[in-house]
């Protein structure tokens, strides 16, 4: 994919690095020169000195044949103006960074296809952090009717030589929870599992849940002990 992301501060440059190792051709555009010479010489994507929002800087970044667009501004009324002009230039993915929730909805009539809270993703992580500390890692999904959690299985934890189908078909598993990933040492990849994979201490899974079920999941493991 080519991605155009507006913005090369510490969020763009990031992206801009990740995205390139995944594979996609990435360009970033920024007002400082600087940033744009680094983007360049240390990270190797394309990058237009110039203002995301002017469209003579945009059309010479190629925005008209871009995949997605990422508004990584620290102003919103900026990223707003990236996500209408995206959408004018008939960009099919426009992501944006969102400081003020006020922006939500003018974002969405804009035309944006991801709506980024740094504040409620900040704060989301440091709530779950001090109410699940067991949990490596928690997502939520459709405004949070769904969590994924990253959890490792402790060498004394219930569930471990156990298969998957044995666990699920445990009575005290809650019911609607499934495990989606399983990973069975850090240097391995992550797999999705069938029910003859066997779950073995020291290693990591990935499960499926509501959010009123978490804590009972975790019972299950013998993790809130």
């Amino acid at each position: 994919m080519y991605i155009l992301i507006g913005g090369a501060g510490m969020m763009g440059l990031d992206l801009a690095k990740t995205l390139l190792n995944m594979g996609h051709t990435i360009a970033v555009i920024d007002t400082d020169p600087l940033a744009c010479q680094y983007a360049r010489e240390k990270i190797g994507v394309m990058a237009f000195e110039g203002s995301a929002v002017n469209t003579t800087v945009l059309l010479e970044a190629g925005i008209r044949k871009c995949n997605a667009f990422i508004a990584a501004l620290r102003e919103d009324a900026l990223n707003l103006a990236i996500a209408t002009l995206s959408k004018h230039y008939g960009v099919p993915q426009i992501m944006v960074r969102m400081s003020d929730r006020d922006f939500a909805k003018p974002y969405e009539m804009a035309g944006a296809t991801h709506i980024i809270s740094t504040l409620e993703l900040a704060m989301s992580q440091i709530v779950n952090a001090i109410e699940y500390p067991q949990v490596d890692a928690m997502m939520h999904f459709e405004q949070g009717q769904v969590e994924v959690l990253k959890l490792s299985i402790p060498q004394l934890c219930t569930i471990v030589n156990r298969t998957v189908a044995e666990v699920a078909q445990d009575e005290k598993f809650p019911t609607g929870t499934l495990i989606i990933g399983y990973q069975a040492h850090p240097h391995e990849d992550l797999i999705i599992p069938n029910g003859n994979t066997v779950l073995e201490g020291g290693s990591t899974i990935l499960i499926v849940t509501k959010p009123s079920l978490v804590k009972q999941m975790l019972d299950f493991m013998g993790l809130n002990s």
